[in-house]
């Protein structure tokens, strides 16, 4: 039992000290593998592989408790005012909500929201059925999408993940970054007479998004002056997804193909708004609501289980517990499908931009670790790669192995391969393989010396913990039920760090320094003087180079 004078922090501390080595634990609970797993949907998560106990879970969730995680949640839901740094409720839970769900103080905003997925409807029946001139636009056989951040990660995600099995007459791109080698190859291969512009930026004064977006108008107008057209058909190739709506008629973009975006929803977090568009218009809009579908299913359940039996506050808090207590300070998503292939760049965005933080709600310096750095890439891939480091390499790091059980092609003996190799790397985590083994494997021709150094060589630790992600098939409600609760994970993880996830001012400066460094890439001089020594070094450097 807990001293009543030991704080449950302390407690935490003091038992992640005493926790026993995985193989211990299993041996000590032979049903370990059926009580520390968990269905939402057709999302299995098995996390018997953390190194953790029942005692440790009993005291996260009285940690949980003492934070109120069940009040949090409940202001997350009711549309209270979560992000404090910029006054604003965090609504994006409402774009998936049921209409008889919605709170009845939400109920307007609810409903524009309707409004906005029922525009997005229209556009992609118009599209797909060949009446595209009925909605004003160019008749596309390619849409590319120009975002960047959350109008880039998510929608891209979910088009890598789901095209492929619900493919459309319509194929969809991505420009993001603003380096014009990508979107030099990309408009290379597109004709523009029959290429459609969705522009993605809330203000829309995004660097990245509105220097591609110019340069997708200056090819379009290009092509438009080659083939004797009016300019004025120019609009007819582009979408603005904004909530400065002028600033996108101001570009060129007629206001009726402006679609709205919500300060109340994060761009980590707007996959199911209007930013979802690009998605919906490669998937189909009817797998689009399946993709909404699932991920309510995930909010119900985060909304209304108690903390005990809650698989998205379970994740949390051993998140928690493998950060704070345990000193993990990185974390691998290995998705073993290549159509999950950017989850992982996903994950980083989502996780630490949201809880990537130093400071708490209320403004004070944070005494423990937040947002772990996450990582990883496709396996089989990166067991040629990382899992050297992973295996043996002196930093503990959890690892995510996320599966798909059926897949959407004919070759059995591959996908049997491939989920082998997941559950075979699960299992050497946690087993290793003692000296004793590999000294037994290392040859009776060596003499002791050089036996004993290869077995140290081929000596694994295990005792190295890993979660394993199994979904039935990819399909769109699984993956918008898997995001939902890696979203809500991310929330619940702020409220044990006690940080504003909804916020993130810590992108904001690079792009600030980077507006007054290109006035000196220009040749402007006066700019230079205000820049540190080594910047400016770096810009001589650059216009002593350039051609």
């Amino acid at each position: 039992m807990q001293s009543p004078d030991i704080s449950v922090l302390d407690a935490l501390h003091r038992h992640a000290k005493s926790i026993p080595a995985l193989t211990q634990l299993f041996e000590e609970h032979p049903q370990r593998s059926q009580l520390y797993c968990a269905q939402l949907g057709s999302v299995y998560i098995d996390f018997s592989k953390q190194r953790i106990d029942q005692h440790g879970f009993d005291l996260l969730y009285q940690r949980a408790q003492e934070l109120d995680l069940a009040g949090k949640i409940s202001a997350l839901f009711a549309g209270k005012k979560v992000n404090a740094s910029e006054n604003r409720a965090a609504l994006h839970p409402l774009l998936r909500t049921r209409e008889s769900a919605v709170p009845p103080a939400l109920a307007d905003y609810a409903a524009s929201m309707r409004s906005a997925h029922e525009d997005m409807r229209k556009i992609c029946a118009a599209l797909h059925h060949g009446h595209a001139e009925s909605v004003g636009l160019v008749q596309a056989r390619d849409v590319v999408n120009i975002g960047i951040g959350g109008s880039d990660l998510g929608p891209r995600l979910v088009c890598e993940a789901l095209s492929q099995r619900y493919k459309t007459n319509v194929r969809v791109h991505f420009m993001t970054n603003v380096d014009a080698h990508a979107s030099q190859e990309l408009l290379s291969r597109l004709d523009p007479a029959q290429t459609l512009f969705i522009i993605a930026s809330k203000s829309f004064s995004t660097q990245e998004t509105r220097l591609n977006a110019v340069l997708a108008r200056r090819w379009i107008a290009q092509a438009l002056a080659a083939r004797g057209q009016e300019a004025s058909e120019l609009s007819r190739h582009f979408l603005a997804i904004s909530s400065n709506v002028q600033a996108a008629v101001d570009f060129g973009i007629s206001a009726d193909h402006v679609l709205p975006m919500s300060d109340t929803v994060g761009g980590r977090f707007s996959l199911w708004s209007t930013v979802g568009l690009s998605a919906a218009i490669a998937i189909g809009y009817e797998h689009f609501e399946a993709l909404l579908a699932g991920a309510a299913l995930a909010d119900q359940h985060y909304q209304h289980q108690p903390l005990r039996s809650n698989i998205i506050v379970q994740l949390a808090l051993l998140e928690y517990w493998n950060r704070n207590m345990l000193g993990h300070a990185s974390r691998a998503v290995i998705p073993y499908d290549d159509r999950l292939a950017r989850l992982p760049e996903f994950l980083q965005q989502l996780e630490m931009e949201s809880n990537g933080k130093g400071v708490g709600c209320g403004g004070e310096s944070l005494i423990g670790e937040t947002a772990p750095v996450v990582w990883g890439g496709l396996g089989t891939n990166v067991q040629h790669a990382i899992f050297q480091a992973i295996h043996q390499g002196t930093q503990v790091v959890p690892v995510d192995f996320i599966g798909v059980i059926n897949p959407d092609h004919p070759y059995r003996e591959n996908h049997d391969a491939l989920l082998a190799n997941m559950l075979g790397q699960g299992a050497a985590l946690l087993r290793g393989k003692s000296f004793a083994e590999a000294y037994a494997e290392s040859g009776l021709q060596l003499d002791a010396q050089a036996r004993t150094a290869l077995a140290r060589a081929r000596e694994f630790s295990g005792n190295r913990p890993s979660t394993s992600v199994l979904l039935d098939r990819l399909t769109p409600e699984a993956l918008g039920c898997f995001i939902a609760m890696l979203e809500h994970k991310v929330h619940a993880l702020s409220v044990l760090w006690q940080v504003n996830a909804f916020d993130q001012w810590g992108v904001e400066l690079g792009k600030t320094l980077a507006n007054a460094v290109l006035p000196a890439l220009q040749g402007e001089l006066s700019a230079v003087g205000a820049l540190d020594t080594s910047t400016q070094a770096l810009l001589q450097k650059v216009h002593t180079v350039r051609l």
